[in-house]
């Protein structure tokens, strides 16, 4: 409902895709910044002070020791809540999403059929308009929506796996 009275009416952005983004970066921020904090505070203060005793300044220490060893910590919240955001329904049903959007079959529209200030489609929008609203669809488009659902979000959260153990092997400590 934040994402309606701050975006939608307040802001004048109307029921769009840019609401609907706005919204669940709103949503997200909190835990991105949570998890970043953490992973920027996991770096050993050692590491800090010996690179300013060799004479670093302080951006010369943050971009060199600070977030080359923070990295890991960094993209897995990220990507972790990029994944959250992905199966969220709530938010973007009242900021932007619709069931079904015509696409033009001529131009580049074919290609990108949707602005910022258009709504759009979003598969979980898509599940929850089959599941409760539309009435003689089969069981196997449900649980076919369902099915792909689950799996984008696994492979968002399995890439983000391989990332963080990918970047923590990499560590020199």
């Amino acid at each position: 409902l934040f994402g309606v009275g701050a975006f939608v009416l307040a802001a004048g952005m109307g029921r769009s895709l840019m609401a609907a983004c706005c919204t669940l970066a709103v949503m997200t921020l909190p835990v991105i910044i949570t998890s970043t904090r953490e992973a920027l505070a996991a770096v050993p203060m050692s590491f800090r002070e010996a690179c300013w005793n060799l004479g670093a300044t302080r951006w010369q220490t943050i971009r060199t020791v600070v977030l080359p060893n923070s990295i890991s910590g960094i993209l897995t919240g990220v990507i972790l809540q990029v994944s959250r955001a992905a199966g969220e329904t709530a938010p973007i049903l009242f900021t932007g999403a619709v069931f079904f959007v015509p696409v033009a079959d001529h131009g580049w529209e074919a290609f990108f059929p949707y602005g910022p200030g258009d709504r759009c489609m979003a598969l979980s929008m898509h599940l929850f308009t089959l599941v409760t609203q539309v009435h003689g669809v089969s069981d196997a488009y449900q649980y076919g929506t369902a099915v792909v659902l689950i799996a984008l979000v696994l492979a968002v959260n399995s890439l983000s796996i391989g990332l963080r153990g990918y970047l923590r092997s990499q560590k020199r400590w």
